[in-house]
């Protein structure tokens, strides 16, 4: 049977998409042709799914362990094999259980400035017209949304903390590569370099897509076009299960929305200065832990 030897395990929002793109382009590494399949957590994200949109979203998670062995039916020779699945390192619960199925698999965690990564979070949610609050109101409704049983993924502050859940990977799991969204788009090719030497892959190689970018984020004007890529639907749903989606599709997808791509306002100040205080202690932690936090909003360093 074809186990992962290791795990893209997120944050969200944090460049695993073009992670998993990047690593799938090695052709000494097999990956899933399905892009986060979240088995591990579902007996806790599953029943998260009270939130506009969440059921929908969900439908292509992998519910089995026979269903998530059957990814890896189509390994051919490569050296190691992979999956990503950005809920694994936002429950540390699962650890043991992906340890012990996966026979102690390396894990991969991104991160990137816990402020912007919350925007992020945010607009994504608003370009799938799924949140209609302010980035204020959402931030004040998270709470109440969590005890909704809304999907984790509109916790926003909840999937910007990084510290504690990493320090309960690096128990369980014997090799932790930490990343930042930020070193992984300043230098792609160095870092790939990094991240292929960790998986004891041919650190030399260099893949078509690496000057690709994935993922765009900001917002996009509203029409027929935005609305099918975005909006969640039972037909979006249906097209991913019979062909979940690649980088040259998502190459076309971006082709095909950019001339509606705008700029999404900054986060107002009040509410900068809110979250520089809420995450001030996690990236202090980080820092202190050998996390590169120097390209980070610099009011986190403020004495």
């Amino acid at each position: 049977m074809n186990k992962p030897h290791f795990i893209i395990s997120g944050f969200p929002k944090c460049g695993s998409t073009a992670l998993h793109y990047y690593v799938d382009a090695h052709p000494e590494i097999f990956m899933p042709k399905q892009k986060e399949l979240h088995y591990f957590t579902q007996s806790y994200i599953s029943k998260l799914n009270k939130g506009p949109g969440d059921l929908e979203a969900k439908k292509s998670q992998v519910k089995s362990l026979d269903s998530y062995f059957k990814m890896f039916e189509g390994v051919s020779g490569e050296k190691t094999i992979g999956e990503t699945s950005p809920s694994y390192i936002n429950y540390p619960n699962s650890f043991k259980k992906i340890n012990k199925e996966l026979d102690n698999p390396k894990v991969i965690i991104l991160i990137r400035d816990p402020i912007k990564r919350a925007y992020s979070n945010y607009l994504h949610l608003l370009r799938e017209h799924r949140e209609t609050e302010s980035f204020r109101k959402s931030l004040d409704l998270e709470n109440f949304r969590k005890s909704q049983q809304y999907s984790d993924f509109w916790l926003y502050t909840f999937n910007s903390f990084y510290y504690d859940k990493i320090i309960e990977a690096k128990k369980v799991f014997s090799d932790v590569l930490i990343l930042t969204q930020e070193e992984l788009n300043l230098d792609t090719k160095k870092t790939l370099i990094k991240v292929y030497k960790f998986l004891e892959v041919d650190s030399e190689f260099t893949p078509k897509n690496s000057n690709n970018r994935y993922n765009k984020g900001g917002l996009y004007k509203k029409n027929i076009i935005t609305n099918f890529i975005f909006k969640q639907g039972k037909i979006k749903t249906i097209f991913k299960k019979i062909a979940p989606i690649s980088p040259w599709m998502k190459s076309i997808k971006n082709s095909l929305i950019s001339n509606y791509h705008y700029k999404a306002a900054p986060v107002d100040e009040e509410t900068e200065n809110k979250l520089v205080k809420l995450f001030k202690k996690e990236v202090y932690n980080l820092t202190k832990l050998g996390v590169d936090t120097s390209m980070w909003n610099k009011k986190f360093f403020d004495k």
